[in-house]
């Protein structure tokens, strides 16, 4: 919380939060995610870096999956949360 907001203290267009969900109790990362859907819908941008695909995309609105360091896929998250592609790789489905 407080590495956000001195990213916020300069009134920034854009945030990038990277792997904020790592090492935190389920608990926490909720009240992160609603920290920054709440900065997101106050008009400020938000790029979050995150490993647990299903968090990172059902709180997005656009999403990028990258693989070795290249976009292997990319679109709207919800199009990407139904990709079998993504299920059965990412989310072991």
């Amino acid at each position: 919380m407080c590495a956000i907001a001195r990213g916020l203290m300069g009134d920034p267009q854009l945030i990038l939060i990277d792997e904020m969900s790592m090492g935190l109790a389920p608990l926490i990362v909720d009240n992160l995610i609603d920290v920054v859907k709440s900065i997101n819908s106050q008009g400020t941008g938000v790029l979050l870096v995150e490993q647990d695909v299903q968090l990172a995309l059902d709180n997005s609105h656009y999403g990028y999956v990258l693989s070795t360091g290249k976009v292997a896929m990319q679109g709207e998250s919800k199009r990407l949360l139904k990709n079998k592609e993504i299920k059965a790789i990412y989310l072991g489905m």
